[in-house]
């Protein structure tokens, strides 16, 4: 095992970081392409509301759901065997998605690639984390892993309008398939073999109640939309999300070898962490959303023009992952960071508050872009360093999948649950009725995130 994790210590150590940064483009790039796409998409296959925001939370739960069975199989299968499957089973689904002929074909290619995305992801996370195990050159690879990550959202985005004015939305699943080719090829060659963990035990039990109560969790918020909260399948629903996810705690606590150690997420910087990222993408992934039909249905846009309005949150974020939190996370330590970054997200969905129809884009958007890229940039690649700090090697996988476990979670809640309140406040059809219900929800999630910087920071204090 020595040996095998010694084995990249000269500039293939930035090579591998290259391939896995390639392999997690699959998962970032493919989200903000079909968001950029949607509503295309929506009016070609004639998609209700509910079918358009399933087609996110499709992919985004079985993501989340299955994150940890993922993380698990990887420190019990070899994390460079697992990527490479997940890479392969992604750009089938994205295959067939994009040959889609209906809403229902659609959101299951969408599920599919969650399926995968969830073996792909724990794996590039873990191998990242074995392969820089000096403090700085931890902090440098992973300020730059979060840049990556964070670029290829651009890309996505683009990409995505481009596609979609000058061909249609359906190259925007294709897309996948150039880029699995390239990160397997070099996943392949350049990727350490770090063996697995026999010792590593699958609880599919666990799995099964992890998984089941995230999905009933976002179904009932869902559904809250139209059929408000006082509805019998939305109070059950919420209540079998609650005793399976109870349920699932108590077994691991209870296991000689659990799903999810305790341990992982008990310690304080850790738990902290998860939090954070769970909030950010509560907040991000709800505005993306209203952003873009902001941008496209009531201001006019075009795809493309759409995409590249979305460039300045994302520079904003690699200015500050690449120059900011890398460099000053060793002096300061990461609560700062988690902290004042989610106070800046916060701010930025605050401003959103202020949308109306005719609201101007260098005036509103842009500034609140700024924040809400500089608020992401300070927290996720310190959460990404720190969540996977002090971890045994067999629980690696585990813990990496805990990390995009709490992120999908947050998306899918965050799509869900403001869809919802948006969904509540608008009081008719006309362009004012919708960006009020926007703008609405847009404050409902600013008031959660700053709570939880608050929480954050009682947590995150030694």
């Amino acid at each position: 095992m020595t040996a095998t994790l010694e084995a990249p210590t000269d500039r293939r150590r930035w090579w591998a970081l290259g391939a896995l940064a390639l392999a997690q483009l699959l998962v970032i790039i493919d989200t903000t392409v079909v968001n950029i796409a949607l509503p295309s998409t929506q009016r070609d296959l004639g998609m209700s509301d509910v079918a358009r925001q399933w087609t996110i939370s499709a992919y985004t739960l079985a993501f989340g759901g299955l994150l940890l069975l993922g993380g698990r199989l990887a420190d019990r299968l070899g994390r460079k065997n697992t990527l490479l499957i997940g890479i392969a089973g992604f750009a089938l689904a994205s295959a067939v998605g994009g040959a889609a002929d209906s809403s229902a074909m659609l959101i299951a290619a969408r599920a599919a690639q969650g399926v995968f995305a969830a073996l792909l992801a724990p794996s590039t996370i873990s191998l990242l984390t074995l392969t820089f195990t000096d403090p700085k050159e931890r902090a440098k690879a992973f300020g730059y892993f979060s840049a990556i990550i964070m670029s290829g959202a651009a890309v996505g985005l683009i990409l995505g309008g481009a596609l979609t004015e000058y061909l249609n939305w359906r190259w925007c699943l294709y897309v996948n398939l150039p880029i699995a080719v390239l990160a397997g090829v070099a996943g392949w060659f350049v990727l350490p073999r770090v063996p697995g963990h026999r010792t590593a035990k699958l609880d599919w039990f666990s799995g099964l109640l992890g998984s089941g109560g995230i999905v009933a969790l976002v179904y009932g918020l869902s559904e809250a939309a139209s059929r408000g909260w006082g509805s019998g399948l939305v109070l059950s629903s919420l209540g079998i999300a609650v005793a399976a996810l109870v349920t699932f705690v108590v077994r691991q606590g209870m296991l000689p070898n659990p799903l999810l150690p305790l341990n992982v997420v008990t310690d304080r910087l850790r738990a902290a962490g998860y939090l954070t990222i769970a909030v950010a993408s509560f907040g991000m992934f709800g505005m993306f959303l209203f952003l873009t039909y902001q941008m496209q249905a009531i201001l006019g846009y075009g795809a493309l023009a759409a995409g590249l309005a979305f460039l300045p949150l994302l520079g904003a974020n690699l200015l500050v992952s690449t120059q900011v939190s890398r460099r000053l996370l060793p002096r300061f330590g990461p609560r700062p960071f988690w902290v004042i970054g989610l106070a800046l997200l916060a701010c930025g969905l605050f401003l959103l508050v202020l949308l109306t129809p005719g609201a101007s884009y260098f005036g509103l958007i842009l500034p609140a872009e700024l924040l809400l890229g500089a608020g992401v940039g300070l927290a996720m690649p310190v959460v990404m360093n720190v969540a996977t700090s002090g971890i045994e090697p067999k629980d690696a996988g585990v813990a990496s999948a805990f990390i995009t476990t709490s992120q999908q979670v947050g998306a899918s809640l965050g799509t869900a649950s403001l869809n919802t309140i948006a969904a509540s406040a608008t009081a008719g059809t006309s362009a004012t009725a919708i960006v009020h219900g926007y703008a609405t929800a847009s404050g409902w999630a600013a008031g959660i995130v700053l709570v939880a910087a608050c929480v954050v920071g009682g947590i995150a204090r030694k």
